[in-house]
């Protein structure tokens, strides 16, 4: 029997079968094969989703067979890109073309399907996520076809696929909005949390991305900021903090620590109220947790199912160690994010059922339409979609 797990190695699962995909023929047989069979068919990218997203007992596809740039366009500043492609294998493919990722996580091991999936982000208060940076997509569909669609064809269907959970077909490729290549300068330095709190509006006003790690039981913050820079880079490039580069080389992080994590989206005017108030609860209550709390802004979107639709964001993470028990504190800081209008990020930890669900996304049922138009059956659905479908 088949095994797969996700990075950190928490999510684990036996499916019947884990399968590769290498062309769209491929993908869109399988997807035929599967709804024929009555079998759950769910495709994973970089496996980084702290959600159980791609666990089913029948099929797992892997679809980093499908990676690489198609097409380039730079006076629309747009590229196709394989949905397979993990986001580091892009940042200096598209700047061969003098293309860039407007913005991107701390991480770039995800695939770019599965990143817009779920609706990854990076910081910035003037940047939105990468749900957003999609224009056009094709998609493997349960009926066996390859299906276009962009905001001119097809339109329900890309604007609700834009961040599409897995559950729409196999995302073979997609169109990106994309900015020309930049490079970023990064500074980072220590100050207590109480002093930043009160700076924080002028910081994230005044950089292009701003965002901050609290260590529990401390008062001390790890405020980073980076802009852009016509100054040409300087290599070899520093520590983090301390590099100037190309933005794919300033953006990403290492970060080799396997963990779990759990991440809301609230509004921009509620972020510091609500981190207080977690900083209170690891003061009060979890006084054992060490993992550090991570403070970034988001731009509002119109992506249906985003953290961020219509509305400015600041998203709070809190992690835990993967052999540590994480679940009463997240319950509790779950608690705390709903008190403040809060969003579970699509990849990461929540404890929500259907109804919550759909009093958060104003077009909840909507997704759901479009998505049921094109996999009545529900080939493309697994346990945990199931369990929040209305």
């Amino acid at each position: 029997m088949a095994q797969w797990h996700n990075w950190s190695g928490r999510l684990k699962h036996k499916p019947q079968q884990l399968t590769h995909v290498y062309s769209e023929d491929q993908a869109a047989s399988l997807a035929l094969a599967c709804r024929k069979a009555g079998q759950s068919l769910r495709a994973v990218g970089g496996g980084h989703s702290h959600q159980d997203l791609v666990g089913n007992n029948d099929i797992i596809v892997d679809t980093l067979g499908l990676s690489g740039i198609i097409s380039s366009d730079q006076a629309s500043n747009t590229a196709w890109v394989w949905g397979g492609s993990r986001i580091f294998s892009l940042g200096n493919a598209l700047h061969q073309v003098g293309l860039a990722l407007p913005n991107q996580g701390d991480i770039d091991q995800q695939s770019i399907s599965g990143a817009t999936a779920t609706g990854t982000h990076g910081t910035g208060a003037t940047l939105q996520n990468l749900s957003s940076r999609v224009v056009g997509a094709r998609l493997a569909l349960a009926d066996g076809s390859l299906v276009n669609c962009s905001a001119n064809e097809n339109s329900e269907l890309w604007q609700a696929s834009r961040l599409h959970l897995g559950a729409f077909g196999i995302i073979t490729r997609l169109q990106l909005a994309l900015n020309a290549s930049f490079r970023l300068v990064e500074k980072t330095w220590q100050t207590p949390l109480s002093t930043l709190l009160q700076e924080l509006d002028g910081y994230v006003a005044n950089n292009r991305h701003c965002e901050f790690f609290w260590y529990p039981r401390t008062d001390t913050a790890q405020v980073k900021v980076i802009n852009v820079t016509t100054e040409p880079g300087k290599y070899p490039l520093g520590g983090e903090g301390q590099r100037h580069g190309w933005s794919y080389e300033v953006l990403p992080n290492h970060r080799p620590h396997k963990h779990t994590e759990m991440e809301y989206s609230v509004p921009a005017e509620s972020g510091i109220a609500c981190m207080n108030e977690i900083q209170k609860l690891l003061a009060n209550t979890f006084t054992d947790v060490s993992w550090p709390v991570e403070y970034r802004t988001l731009a509002e979107d119109d992506v249906w199912l985003s953290t961020a639709y219509q509305r400015p964001t600041v998203t709070i993470s809190v992690h835990q160690g993967i052999d540590e028990p994480d679940e009463a504190y997240y319950r509790a800081c779950e608690e705390i994010f709903l008190a403040h209008g809060g969003k579970p990020h699509w990849g990461k930890v929540n404890y929500l059922n259907d109804q919550q669900m759909a009093d958060l996304h104003p077009r909840w049922s909507d997704w759901w339409r479009v998505r049921d138009s094109v996999d009545p059956t529900g080939t493309f659905l697994n346990p945990y979609m199931h369990s929040i479908r209305p």
